[in-house]
């Protein structure tokens, strides 16, 4: 009888697997897989912690007009999907590398809000004072493994 439990939750993790591709926005691309968007979600915890992302729609493009790099992630299942269609034209006219992950809620939750986010700037510095040293470099290198992994996905794209 335990076995059987452990099927009901398997079959079950498998509908909300099914769920979360069926929402997703057919212009969600370039699409983190399980390895790249596992690492971007705790690149974006980590730029959270450190005061060095900004969340939102209205944020993130305020943030690239105004000239800021760096690393943009998407959510894919924005309902309706004409809320984001702008954002990834402004990243690639301002050459910040973007990329898309499965949902709005780990988006969120990597993000330390309780409200889902449509999308996140994850930038190097923080908005306000300093980072250490140590801090800022182990950033930085997180940054840049990340952003190469994106690239290479673009790249592979088009």
């Amino acid at each position: 009888m335990g076995g059987s439990d452990s099927e009901v939750e398997k079959t079950a993790q498998k509908e909300r697997e099914k769920k979360k591709v069926l929402a997703l926005a057919p212009i969600a691309k370039p699409l983190a897989g399980k390895k790249l968007s596992k690492r971007t979600l705790k690149l974006v915890r980590k730029a959270a912690e450190h005061k060095c992302l900004k969340r939102g729609v209205k944020e993130v493009v305020k943030s690239i007009r105004r000239g800021h790099k760096g690393l943009c992630v998407i959510a894919g299942n924005i309902s309706p999907i004409d809320v984001i269609t702008h954002v990834p034209i402004l990243c690639e006219e301002s050459e910040i590398p973007y990329v898309y992950v499965h949902s709005k809620e780990e988006l969120a939750t990597a993000g330390a809000t309780k409200r889902p986010t449509c999308c996140v700037l994850v930038t190097t510095k923080p908005a306000k004072g300093e980072l250490d040293q140590g801090e800022q470099e182990k950033l930085k290198s997180d940054y840049d493994q990340v952003a190469a992994e994106i690239s290479e996905i673009t790249a592979s794209l088009f």
